[in-house]
């Protein structure tokens, strides 16, 4: 575990690299770890959306923390992220993450046996009694079909069942409710947005961090822009996130690829052009993009300076 784990900053959700094959690339994901941290990450996400969570059976979840926890060597803390539909598999993912190094876990809502708040609650007591790390909850309606109510997290926050939240709900205005509820609670829980293309409006708020996706991409920018924060330069904070949103139009210039086809195919297709990755291979069924598609992803890395023409 990292020897002082402070939860704040610009925490990516690390992308999985796969061979030709469908392996984990464990060099690509080493070198990209390397990458990440030697341009000042304050810690690692593993096992997210972005890191293929709910592709992964539980031995290549095993390899991707092992490899990550590895390759981190202590130099940030690692969250480990133990989504599933279940409380008791979530409890076995959190149990092995815990085993392996971890220095947090990350929950979402359960999902496909659709519960409402009492089932939600008692999901994050129960993954936190059985499992002595900190435990964030991870608000993901997109995915779960549960948004996350915030008088419930700062309740939680305030008992010591969550650490703090991840928001990639979307959803900026209960964003603001929240920061705003945990803040009139004395601040109980560390607050990230993992929306990337308004983490100015999010740090504006007074959220503690970001998880981007695109921070796998370009890790600098919001390295840059989050330094620019903490050291109230607002217009360095608005000028990093405007180019850092035109890099993520990576995610919405190709044809015939959605959702995660579109968002993390494009982050991995940047990578293997930026030299990161060998492959841009995706998880079974989803096909990599290919062809003008990767050409359409390379001109945006152009326009936004991480690429030579």
């Amino acid at each position: 575990m990292a020897a002082h784990a402070d939860f704040s900053g610009v925490i990516p959700p690390v992308v999985t690299p796969l061979t030709a094959d469908r392996e984990l690339d464990r060099a690509s994901l080493k070198r990209s770890i390397d990458r990440m941290i030697d341009r000042g990450v304050h810690g690692l996400f593993l096992l997210g959306s972005s890191s293929e969570v709910v592709f992964c059976t539980d031995s290549r979840r095993r390899e991707i923390v092992e490899t990550g926890i590895e390759a981190a060597a202590g130099r940030v803390p690692v969250l480990v992220g133990v989504i599933d539909a279940q409380t008791e598999r979530m409890v076995e993912h959190a149990r092995a993450a815990r085993e392996l190094g971890a220095d947090a876990v990350v929950a979402t809502a359960p999902f496909y046996a659709l519960g409402g708040p009492d089932e939600i609650e008692a999901n994050f007591r129960a993954i936190r009694e059985e499992v002595d790390l900190p435990l964030f909850a991870y608000d993901l309606p997109v995915c779960v079909h549960k948004k996350l109510d915030a008088d419930m997290l700062v309740g939680l926050g305030s008992e010591g069942v969550l650490a703090g939240v991840k928001d990639s709900s979307g959803d900026d205005v209960n964003f603001r409710f929240l920061v705003q509820k945990n803040r009139a609670a004395g601040s109980p829980l560390k607050l990230f947005t993992g929306h990337e293309v308004v983490v100015d409006g999010a740090f504006l708020s007074g959220a503690d961090g970001v998880v981007p996706g695109l921070g796998n991409v370009d890790p600098y920018g919001y390295v840059q822009q989050y330094k620019a924060y903490r050291e109230g330069d607002w217009d360095a904070v608005a000028q990093i996130q405007d180019r850092l949103a035109l890099l993520m139009t990576i995610t919405s210039v190709t044809e015939g690829a959605v959702g995660f086809g579109a968002g993390v195919g494009a982050f991995k297709t940047a990578l293997q052009l930026l030299g990161v990755f060998e492959t841009n291979q995706m998880p079974r069924p989803v096909r990599a993009l290919e062809g003008g598609n990767v050409e359409a992803v390379r001109n945006v890395l152009v326009a936004a300076g991480m690429l030579a023409r």
